[in-house]
């Protein structure tokens, strides 16, 4: 997911998103634990997506929904 799509969601959905994708990583990581992980750069992928979704809520947290 890119930073503007990110850009784009409101704070409710930004978080929803976020539970989401945490979600996914702690699946993935168990996938992994198991062996039965087919794309282990997906894991690389969904925590940077983790990371662009709190630097946007960080973002709104400082300069309001505006920026």
């Amino acid at each position: 997911m890119k930073a503007s799509e990110i850009r784009k969601l409101s704070a409710k959905e930004l978080d929803v998103k976020l539970l989401e994708l945490k979600d996914e990583l702690f699946k993935l990581r168990f996938q992994q634990a198991i062996n039965q992980l087919d794309n282990p750069m997906r894991i690389n992928a969904v925590k940077k997506d983790i990371a662009r979704v709190k630097t946007v809520q960080r973002d709104i947290e400082l300069h309001g929904a505006g920026s």
